[in-house]
């Protein structure tokens, strides 16, 4: 039976639009990706971030509880273990040594954090670290400070970034807890601290503890019942989030439950919508009010393999001119990486990795990186016309 031709005419269009937004084919300006440091290998790296001291090092974390560091060279020839808590990490499924990010005065203090999870009972723990001053590339274990320490009900969805923001303050991703679709509402709950990004001052501690509110958070002394660290809620498992460095914007990937992956714009006190939303869509049959809620401002599903977005950079170096300016992301099952126009959103993708994406790191010259499951640190390099 032949369709109407303005059925025929409507699904081709529809086809066109999509393929604007979201496309699975590599566009023109793809790239190919290829070892950054073929010397090494790691186990299961999981971050990669450097220290802003000057130096021309980076830093790669492995889930199983160690920090590698080496010079900033393809021809470097071994890394060597900067700190290596292993016996406190409990490194199980989707838990383990998850975030590590250098304090905005490193070169001074010497002071780093690290976000891990521990077992018996589950919790995330931020603690902070001093490099030995007598070695830039090794720490000392026993500088170990427990700067926040939050209790998980299960052994998924712990977040795991840790970042400075451009403020100076220490941003923190916490997942919703676990197990699935938020059983406990942790998401939407304003007296917890999981499905949360938190935002704290570590330099000005007060009231017995290692850290304080920043008096800028936007929940300062609204209730007793409420959590003055929560900076933006709504979240199911922020895994990764990065600052855009010129527009200081707070880039999230919300890994999402069975159908959509998101990407949001992180706001003060923001709300952005699990467990009544699942990116732009109601989750479960919800029947809450959405009007308050903030969208992301782009949103994919899960078909052609992919499964669990894996966050990235807006990005600002030389090497890439075809992501100049912007958010490079990927996919952890399809394997997919994309580039997202950071003013209209429209989608493209760019390369397909040769393993699954566990992150993506800069370094000082914001050159991007891209961390896989088979333990190579890879690159992108322009494909010749």
């Amino acid at each position: 039976m032949k369709m109407p031709k303005i059925i025929i005419l409507t699904f081709i269009l529809s086809q066109i639009v999509s393929s604007m937004v979201f496309s699975n084919e590599p566009s023109k300006s793809a790239v190919s990706v290829q070892n950054a440091f073929p010397n090494l290998k790691f186990k299961n790296p999981v971050d990669l971030t450097f220290a802003d001291d000057g130096s021309n090092r980076i830093f790669v974390v492995e889930k199983r509880g160690r920090i590698q560091v080496f010079e900033n060279d393809s021809k470097t020839t071994a890394a060597s273990v900067f700190l290596d808590i292993s016996t406190l990490v409990h490194d199980s499924g989707e838990c383990g040594l998850l975030g590590l990010t250098f304090h905005p005065k490193f070169k001074t203090n010497g002071y780093f954090f690290v976000n891990y999870t521990t077992k018996k009972p589950v919790k995330t723990i931020i603690a902070r670290f001093e490099v030995d001053p007598k070695n830039k590339n090794q720490a000392l274990p026993d500088s170990f400070l427990s700067i926040l320490e939050i209790d998980q009900p299960y052994e998924n969805h712990n977040g795991g970034q840790i970042v400075f923001g451009p403020d100076g303050f220490l941003y923190i991703g916490m997942g919703d807890g676990g197990s699935g679709g938020d059983p406990k509402n942790f998401g939407q709950n304003l007296n917890s601290l999981l499905g949360k990004m938190l935002r704290i001052d570590i330099d000005k501690p007060a009231n017995g503890l290692h850290y304080s509110i920043p008096a800028s958070n936007p929940f300062v002394k609204k209730s007793p019942e409420i959590r003055e660290e929560i900076y933006a809620y709504g979240l199911r498992n922020p895994w990764r989030f990065s600052f855009d460095t010129k527009t200081k914007k707070l880039w999230c990937a919300d890994v999402g439950q069975n159908l959509w992956e998101e990407i949001s714009i992180i706001t003060s006190g923001g709300n952005f919508g699990w467990k009544i939303m699942e990116g732009k869509n109601r989750f479960n049959n919800s029947k809450e009010d959405t009007t308050k809620l903030i969208p992301p401002v782009f949103e994919y599903k899960h078909t052609d393999g992919n499964c669990s977005i894996t966050g990235g950079f807006v990005y600002y170096g030389k090497k890439v001119n075809p992501f100049l300016g912007y958010y490079i992301y990927g996919d952890y099952c399809s394997k997919n990486v994309w580039k997202l126009n950071t003013n209209n959103y429209q989608n493209s993708l760019v390369a397909v990795a040769p393993s699954s994406i566990n992150a993506f790191g800069v370094d000082s010259k914001n050159e991007l990186y891209m961390l896989c499951n088979d333990g190579i640190i890879y690159e992108f390099v322009p494909n010749k016309n």
